[in-house]
């Protein structure tokens, strides 16, 4: 298997796997699908904020992706690695595919001071498969504020 950066011949793949993510239970809300669009943009013009790794299966066909969000915590002390979307196509759950992807993140991030992801309680798969590779459950609970939309 190999794990690799988004590339442009990965914009159909990502932004139908993007699509599908936010129609799943690890999501609590759907988005705007021109979201997808300008992240994938951004991606390919590059970002000090913003990172995604595909993971092709045996075929060279990719089979999952990760977009990343990259940002600096005081609280932890330094660069914080927010796992922001992992999805791996659902014929290729169960095969470790998550955990590699995890482990490459540790790989190439791996002067990063936190890691950091959400998960719904309606994931507990996920839940389970974070808490085995050390994450934690922070006492946090979360709140947003919208900007109006840009569409």
């Amino acid at each position: 298997m190999l794990i690799r950066s988004i590339e442009q011949a990965d914009r159909d793949y990502f932004i139908r796997s993007v699509n599908e993510f936010y129609h799943s239970p690890a999501v609590c809300h759907e988005i705007s699908p021109r979201n997808a669009e300008r992240t994938f943009e951004l991606l390919m013009h590059g970002s000090p904020y913003a990172d995604c790794l595909i993971a092709e299966d045996e075929t060279g066909a990719p089979c999952a992706y990760m977009l990343l969000a990259l940002t600096w915590s005081n609280e932890a002390g330094g660069l914080c690695v927010w796992l922001e979307e992992l999805m791996v196509n659902e014929s290729m759950r169960g095969k470790g595919i998550g955990s590699k992807m995890i482990a490459a993140v540790h790989e190439k991030y791996n002067s990063a001071a936190r890691y950091r992801l959400e998960v719904t309680a309606e994931n507990p798969r996920a839940a389970a498969l974070y808490r085995l590779l050390g994450f934690e459950d922070l006492p946090y609970r979360q709140m947003i504020m919208d900007t109006p939309n840009l569409d």
